[in-house]
């Protein structure tokens, strides 16, 4: 079966990463595809036996962007196996990769040519502006703190998720970092009992097993996660028939290294029965394999 995975989103956020990924994986992959050969492309790869397939479509084509959410509906309608995944980021974390690469922003000559403020904010404005449609349908990765690795291991684990049932992803989160853009539901649990005030505890993460022994210890701990649990049981029928395909639900503390990774952790465990399920943590201590 035919498996597209069409990567958008803003410049600078990323996709150059993701489409390189994709590429080591097996994935043939084309760049900088205008979104109205998007059809006649698929139709051709059919035809080619081709079984798997990574496009990059974003504003580095002009003209019929605003064309690509309905096209991609039109692909789904017929049955295409598609994943969307956008990629996002904020502002500052744009900025400052821009200034690093020393890139131009591919709107800025169109910006000039019809005479208006070029700056690199104005054009990511600009961006966010013309992509706006695209990414309130889609699914989000804000890859603001997010290192290289940890973005190729999310869009690899994303792709291999089956698409017959909304895809639930936990993710634990930093406050000190600022709230993910890719979150749909948002939970703080810094009222919580702080492992970080004993020093034994305070180098490991929330899959530890000593910190997730004295989180266990506590009542507030657990009927957070009680509470937390019951608000997703009674709401999930209704997000799933609100025909969305992903639901993001992110856990945060102060940190993001001990508590909101235990939580989230934990509520991985009780719905482990829903299909795909997907787990993330953005804090770096934790791009590694769980102990």
């Amino acid at each position: 079966m035919l498996n597209i995975v069409l990567i958008t989103g803003i410049s600078g956020s990323g996709k150059s990463v993701a489409l390189r990924m994709l590429e080591d994986t097996g994935y043939t992959c084309i760049d900088n595809l205008p979104a109205r050969f998007l059809h006649e492309f698929i139709a051709n790869t059919r035809e080619n036996g081709l079984e798997r397939v990574a496009v990059a479509i974003d504003v580095r084509t002009p003209g019929d962007l605003d064309e690509l959410p309905g096209i991609l509906t039109s692909l789904r309608a017929m049955g295409t196996a598609l994943h969307v995944v956008f990629l996002d980021a904020d502002d500052h974390t744009l900025m400052q990769r821009y200034s690093e690469s020393r890139r131009r922003h591919p709107l800025t000559d169109r910006l000039q040519a019809e005479g208006h403020d070029a700056s690199l904010q104005d054009c990511i404005a600009r961006e966010r502006e013309l992509l706006a449609p695209l990414r309130d349908q889609e699914h989000v990765i804000d890859t603001s703190d997010l290192t290289p690795g940890q973005l190729r291991s999310w869009v690899r684990d994303l792709v291999q998720a089956t698409r017959a049932s909304i895809i639930l992803t936990f993710e634990s989160f930093a406050y000190k970092r600022g709230v993910p853009h890719d979150a749909d539901l948002v939970f703080d649990v810094r009222c919580l009992p702080n492992p970080h005030y004993d020093p034994l505890l305070r180098p490991l993460t929330g899959r530890d097993a000593p910190v997730a022994a004295w989180l266990a210890q506590f009542g507030s701990v657990e009927a957070m996660i009680q509470d937390i649990s019951g608000f997703i049981r009674k709401w999930l029928p209704l997000y799933m028939q609100d025909t969305r395909n992903y639901l993001t639900i992110a856990i945060g503390c102060t940190g993001g290294q001990h508590r909101s990774v235990y939580v989230t952790e934990q509520l991985a465990s009780r719905f482990a029965d829903h299909a795909p399920l997907l787990v993330r943590h953005r804090n770096p201590l934790l791009h590694r394999p769980a102990p």
